[in-house]
């Protein structure tokens, strides 16, 4: 045991003496390592210096060399544009002389100008002189002002001008009258006679005949609840009076005409007339009217051979059964119109599948104008463009009055086929109002010109007789006359066919013998 602490006891003895000695040892060989560093960083340094000197100056001469180059470059191009701008000068200072010399030029001429505009100035003077002079010697052995010789060859230059056209329009109209009016009178007439229609229809009451007078009781039932639940039903009256074995059907509407007399009828064969039944035969009638439209729409294609109609179309057309205008069935009408189109576009050489077409739907709107607002043309265009017909068969459904200008010449002969089937004798009856307003104002416009002594609406109104003052109308004057009433008519009158202007001027002279 005292073995090992007197070991013990040594070691540490050992590293007292012995760790100061080690240290001091590494102290020193750790200065003599940083000087050598310092020694080496130093010597490196210097070497860097040396070596930037070198770099700086191979850069100084690069930059000085560059900078030489440029400076030779910059002198070369001053040097050129030196040569361009003593070039430009030497051009400016050639046209300047060029200038001067056109200026003294210019200024010679514009000296010769003022001198002859002078001498031209002093000729027109002297020239007015001279017309002045000659105009006073004129006024003086004429006996006329200068105002009044201008006022008498207008005058003259007037008559000869008014006689001219007069001439003119005379030989004109004879010219285009000799083959226009021929032609159009046979393809009309031929028209004509190939095609006619029924004209004229029952407008406001029906007529359904009774097995027998009993029946009229019957029809009115109870307190009258039967004609009562009739009249409610359809909006139509039943009128029974003494007429025997008969009920009149009085309405506005066609169709509900209609309805009311297939009801009456049917409830007549049944013989079983109470308010249940009357409702169910109305219905019934309702059908079989529906079906007669469609069937009615069906026949009028068939007959113009118009094809490719949408069926609502077809429908309005049959519905154009139940519809009069001025008298005349509408459908008849329509098919009517469609056939005379066909046939005077088939003389023309001309569409008659657009013209056929054109003249079964040009009434379409009718179907429609008592539920709808608005003239029939409208509506009628309206419905076409709304099932995209074409464009040529609508110009002519709007054209048919005159509302707008026909583009093609089947919305004209639409136009003339129309009138024709209006114009038929019996085709229409018109009201003594109407028919007296229109005389009248045909009279009032012939009145209105100027010369007019009497004038005479005859025929019926296709005839207006004009008798002028022969002092005031010359023959000439007689001609332009008739032109402009013609066409004051055609612009502010509506009437059918057309209307002859007859201008009569008649000179009389009376004395006695005594």
């Amino acid at each position: 045991m005292q073995t090992i602490l007197i070991i013990v006891a040594t070691v540490l003895i050992s590293a007292v003496i012995f760790i100061p000695i080690g240290i001091g040892i590494r102290k020193k060989i750790a200065e003599s390592k940083i000087q050598s560093a310092e020694m080496e960083a130093n010597r490196l340094l210097e070497n860097v210096k040396i070596e930037a000197e070198n770099l700086k100056k191979e850069e100084l001469i690069k930059a000085k060399e560059e900078v030489l180059q440029i400076k030779n470059e910059l002198d070369q191009e001053i040097k050129e544009r030196r040569g361009d701008i003593q070039a430009q000068e030497r051009r400016l200072i050639q046209k300047e002389e060029n200038l001067e010399k056109r200026s003294s030029v210019f200024d010679s001429k514009e000296k010769e100008l003022e001198r002859k505009f002078a001498e031209s100035e002093q000729k027109r003077q002297e020239l007015e002189k001279i017309y002045e002079r000659e105009t006073e010697e004129l006024q003086r052995i004429s006996g006329l002002t200068t105002e009044q010789a201008k006022q008498q060859l207008l005058n003259e230059l007037d008559k000869e001008i008014t006689q001219e056209k007069a001439a003119k329009i005379r030989e004109l109209e004879a010219k285009a009258k000799e083959d226009a009016q021929k032609n159009a009178r046979e393809i009309i007439s031929f028209a004509i006679q190939k095609c006619a229609a029924d004209h004229t229809s029952e407008t406001t009451v029906s007529v359904v005949s009774l097995p027998n007078d009993d029946m009229k009781g019957r029809i009115i039932g109870r307190e009258g609840r039967n004609i009562k639940t009739l009249e409610t039903l359809t909006g139509i009256d039943l009128i029974i009076d003494d007429t025997p074995e008969a009920v009149i059907i009085s309405g506005f509407d066609p169709l509900r005409r209609e309805v009311a007399r297939i009801a009456i009828e049917k409830l007549i064969d049944d013989g079983r007339i109470h308010p249940a039944k009357i409702e169910e035969m109305v219905e019934k009638a309702k059908e079989e009217v529906e079906a007669n439209i469609k069937a009615e729409g069906e026949r009028a294609m068939l007959e113009t051979g118009v094809n490719n109609l949408h069926p609502d179309i077809i429908k309005l057309i049959g519905k154009l059964k139940y519809r009069t205008s001025y008298g005349q069935n509408v459908l008849n009408h329509s098919i009517e119109v469609s056939n005379l189109a066909r046939i005077m576009a088939d003389e023309l050489g001309i569409s008659s599948k657009v013209a056929r077409r054109a003249g079964l739907l040009h009434d379409l709107g009718k179907a429609l104008d008592h539920d709808m607002e608005g003239t029939h043309v409208e509506i009628g265009v309206d419905i076409l463009k709304k099932y995209k017909e074409n464009d040529s068969v609508i110009n002519a459904v709007q054209a048919h009055h005159g509302d707008v200008e026909p583009l093609t010449l089947e919305a004209v002969l639409v136009q003339a086929a129309d009138a024709i089937s209006a114009s038929r004798p019996g085709a229409r009856r018109e009201t003594l109002e109407t028919y007296i307003k229109r005389l009248e104002k045909l009279e009032e416009i012939a009145d209105s010109f100027e010369g007019v002594e009497k004038s005479f609406a005859i025929q019926a109104g296709r005839e207006v007789r004009l008798i002028v003052k022969p002092d005031k109308v010359s023959d000439s004057d007689m001609v332009i006359m008739a032109r402009e009433v013609a066409k004051r008519v055609e612009n502010e009158m509506e009437y059918p066919g057309q209307i002859k202007i007859n201008v009569i001027r008649e000179s009389r002279v009376t004395n006695y013998a005594k």
